[in-house]
């Protein structure tokens, strides 16, 4: 046990060198290269500047929308009725304008870069300033969402494999045996936007999604368009509940809910995947985020209802019912004071997902089915990636009988057995570290270490961390929800390929346009996202003092849990 804590310290002790030394590089290029760097940290003014980041942040989703708009857009499906806009006739003919594609992509990576931008400056804001008017956050939050809700499902297919299996529920064919292509050939209307990969591959989601799914179909009276614009509002909510959930959590915590708001609901990966790609994952962290809001505000029952409901959308919840129960006691309390709660959870859950079970009426058919999406093979997931390196390599040097298969089974197995031991050692010392920052440690950990890891997983954790980090984990957070948009995007090989062979005044204004957006300045508001220097602190004296902008908690927050709430966040069993 003493080499093994002495590994771990020295694991620990390298990792915190190094990502110091990354995050100070990233700060050093940040002020040399941007217009950050020309401003000198002041006294903060006030929250009225907010109407600029909330314009700016509306022009770059309203560029991704325009360039996703264009026919041949790479970052959506393009074949006729899949949306309202931007789709080719179906009579079509000749090759479609390669001006055209190149303006496409660099409207969204246009936007994305300039979104990027503005959220992570108003993230820093609300760091380092406390007290925003939450309505106000509500308002930007209804207007960045506007383009995601009109732009075609981005980057992604997978909603209509939603609106496929919902309408094959909604007939009695079980979505558990059966993949969408048992609705009819690839030219049926449910079927042609299906991504091939998934066309026979049976459905992984939980009870009560297939039922609110067969009954969006059902309520669009069995039309695929508009199953699809159902699902896509059912998210636009989802998302809506995670903003909700996040500020109860933060509450609960004694941190401030502006903050943790622009950090979750306003999060770029959040608009970008979950809105704009109608992932179900929205309604998965929707309901868990809200079930950690009750956690900490002492209802451990409804808490375990509302994880419950999550896991009965997605699997990976399950992983927030142990953590709840777990913590639901004292942190003193010994092992067998655990067992009533892990006795009460057991018990909501098995109602819940018995219930959840009973209305979609397929059985628990999708626990066999959670790791379909291991048919994707991509670099992107180290476990995964592993086992491709290793298979090159050993082709590499003659031995080419071993096939990719069995090593990706084995580097996958052992990813899954890292992340769930990680995930017990987080639990076991859950109550002195923080049970909700291990919580979202221990899903992130699942992600990452996972077969596939996908950009719209990661919300999972970093939704959670929104209202719980600590030290350094802010920075992981901000640096996973802006580079994790990128992750599998595509346009980028073809935009090169592009440019190389396309005039040289396309070339000059796409390169202008993207380099504009990097480093252009955005306002003077920026300057307030670096802490204030302790000369202009004390030049600011009681002037500002007494401002209510300056409060380092706001009457909403003060109301909650005590600063000390953070030491003890778990314990909801306190009161049952």
């Amino acid at each position: 046990m003493g080499r093994v804590n002495s590994w771990a310290n020295w694991v620990r002790r390298t990792y915190e060198r190094g990502a110091t030394r990354f995050e100070s590089g990233v700060e050093l290029l940040e002020q040399r290269y941007t217009p950050l760097g020309r401003f000198t940290p002041g006294p903060f003014e006030g929250w009225s500047f907010l109407w600029q980041p909330a314009l700016l942040g509306f022009a770059a989703l309203t560029a991704i929308l325009a360039g996703s708009s264009f026919t041949n857009s790479p970052f959506k499906f393009n074949f006729t009725g899949t949306w309202f806009f931007g789709e080719p006739a179906a009579n079509a003919v000749g090759t479609p304008s390669v001006t055209k594609y190149i303006v496409s992509v660099v409207l969204v990576y246009g936007g994305l870069l300039l979104l990027m931008r503005v959220w992570l400056r108003l993230a820093e804001v609300m760091k380092h300033h406390a007290g925003v008017s939450l309505k106000k956050l509500w308002w930007i939050f209804g207007l960045w969402s506007v383009p995601m809700i009109v732009a075609p499902p981005l980057f992604s297919r997978d909603v209509f494999s939603y609106a496929a299996q919902g309408e094959m529920t909604a007939h009695g064919i079980n979505p558990y045996l059966y993949g969408p292509y048992t609705l009819g050939a690839a030219s049926n209307v449910w079927t042609r936007p299906v991504d091939p990969l998934w066309s026979n591959t049976p459905a992984p989601y939980g009870p009560f999604f297939l039922f609110v799914d067969s009954t969006i179909d059902k309520i669009s009276m069995h039309h695929q368009l508009w199953t699809v614009v159902g699902l896509r509002l059912l998210e636009v909510i989802a998302v809506a509940m995670i903003g909700y959930g996040v500020i109860l959590l933060a509450r609960g915590l004694g941190r401030d809910p502006g903050e943790a708001f622009v950090l979750a609901a306003m999060n770029p990966l959040v608009l970008l995947t979950l809105i704009g790609g109608a992932h179900n994952d929205a309604l998965m962290t929707g309901f868990l985020v809200i079930g950690l809001g009750l956690a900490v505000q002492r209802h451990p029952v409804w808490a375990l209802f509302f994880v419950s409901l999550a896991t009965a959308i997605k699997a990976p919840a399950a992983i927030g019912l142990a953590f709840v129960a777990w913590n639901w006691a004292p942190p003193s309390a010994t092992l067998k004071e655990r067992v009533r709660p892990f006795a009460i959870g057991g018990v909501v859950a098995a109602a819940v997902l018995g219930v959840a079970t009973l209305m979609a009426g397929f059985g628990f058919g999708w626990v066999d089915n959670l790791l379909s999406n291991g048919t994707v093979r991509s670099w992107a997931a180290p476990a995964t990636g592993a086992g491709m390196a290793i298979t090159n390599i050993l082709h590499a040097v003659g031995q080419h009988s071993v096939s990719l298969a069995p090593v990706l089974s084995v580097t996958r197995f052992l990813g899954l057995v890292i992340a769930a031991a990680f995930t017990l050692w987080l639990l076991w010392h859950s109550p002195e570290r923080g049970w909700v920052r291990s919580l979202g440690l221990a899903l992130l950990l699942f992600v990452i270490l996972g077969p596939v890891v996908q950009p719209w997983y990661l919300a999972w954790g970093l939704v959670i961390f929104a209202a719980s980090y600590r030290g350094r984990e802010h920075f992981w957070l901000l640096l996973l929800s802006i580079t994790g948009p990128f992750i599998g995007l595509p346009g980028g090989r073809q935009l090169l390929a592009g440019l190389v062979h396309s005039n040289p005044l396309l070339i000059a204004v796409a390169v202008a346009i993207l380099g504009g957006v990097l480093i252009a300045p955005m306002g003077r508001w920026t300057r307030w996202s670096w802490p204030e220097s302790e000369r202009a602190l004390r030049e600011a004296g009681e002037e500002i003092a007494d401002e209510q902008d300056l409060a380092p908690r706001t009457p909403e927050i003060s109301s909650g849990p005590a600063p000390s709430a953070v030491a003890t966040e778990l314990s909801p069993g306190a009161a049952t």
